[in-house]
């Protein structure tokens, strides 16, 4: 089994920054790919950012320019800068981890974290 915490939410005011983290662990030895998805009080979940086995990087519009994704050096964690926090950035931000098993690819999601920035 895959487990995945994510780490990092809380309440900054708006501009302010935070660091999310996303910690995969168990049967993994590297993270094939991983997505940040975010969803909004009465709104659908939407990916923010995601990485693909490549190392390609992705941005939602809504973040371009303001939140990096990244990877540690170990590669079993992945990382969700986040700058010039906007009211609308509120919401539960979750990550999705890729597997490889060699025959399929499994994603594994954590239990998210709150993030709330104030006006």
């Amino acid at each position: 089994q895959v487990y995945v915490e994510e780490s990092g939410g809380g309440t900054v005011e708006v501009g302010g920054s935070l660091r999310l983290s996303c910690e995969a662990s168990g049967r993994i030895d590297s993270i094939y790919g991983a997505g940040w998805y975010r969803q909004a009080p009465g709104k659908d979940r939407e990916l923010v950012a995601g990485m693909n086995p490549s190392g390609a990087l992705w941005y939602s519009e809504l973040v371009k320019d303001r939140f990096t994704i990244s990877r540690s050096d170990g590669g079993l964690t992945v990382y969700l800068q986040m700058n010039s926090l906007k009211p609308e950035d509120t919401g539960f931000y979750m990550c999705s981890v890729q597997r490889d098993w060699g025959d399929y690819v499994a994603d594994y999601w954590g239990h998210g974290t709150q993030v709330t920035v104030s006006s």
